[in-house]
């Protein structure tokens, strides 16, 4: 697990530099301003000098309190953290003399992969004397493949491993238009 560094930010008389550029609570700009200047407008309206940009010239101070500070900067990496998706590598495996119902049913499970926005690998193992025909299996990969085109592209082309045929597939983008035609014709 990574470790999560929190950010530190300079607050009131820990700020070292000697002009400010100074934005209030709500994002508007009150001006360039000594340091002197600056606090004593906090210590006035009762609320915290927070360095935002340290390295700006010159530096970017927040006039607001330091708890809803740090309240709204949480808040905006909870909403990070929803908005990125996490996707996962998932494996379909195959043999060479797989059942035609069998087939129906992993490509199944891989557009359901795909579908949730996962990559999918297609496996398709060799086992003794299958090695020899690897263009069966090659025909095999290319058939789901093209069953599942609509929902994914190929991201890795088909390539030999060891004793296995592998490729990978990732997820196509729909649109939601698209999706919502799809449900009301069904």
């Amino acid at each position: 697990m990574a470790k999560q560094f929190k950010k530190f930010y300079r607050i009131n008389q820990y700020i070292q530099a000697d002009k400010v550029r100074v934005v209030d609570d709500k994002g508007t700009q009150v001006g360039v301003m000594d340091l002197r200047e600056a606090l004593q407008k906090a210590s006035d309206l009762k609320i915290d000098l927070i360095e935002i940009a340290g390295r700006a010239n010159p530096p970017v101070c927040k006039l607001i309190d330091f708890k809803k500070f740090k309240y709204l900067e949480a808040k905006k990496a909870r909403e990070e953290k929803k908005k990125n998706k996490k996707s996962e590598l998932k494996e379909i495996r195959l043999t060479l003399f797989i059942a035609e119902n069998d087939l129906n049913f992993r490509a199944k499970h891989a557009q359901e992969f795909l579908e949730e926005g996962h990559k999918v690998k297609i496996s398709l193992k060799f086992k003794g004397r299958q090695n020899i025909r690897r263009d069966l299996g090659q025909k095999l990969l290319q058939k789901v493949i093209e069953r599942l085109s609509p929902y994914s592209k190929v991201d890795t082309d088909p390539k030999n491993s060891g004793n296995r045929l592998e490729a990978i597939l990732v997820p196509v983008k729909t649109s939601k238009n698209e999706d919502e035609k799809e449900k009301t014709k069904n």
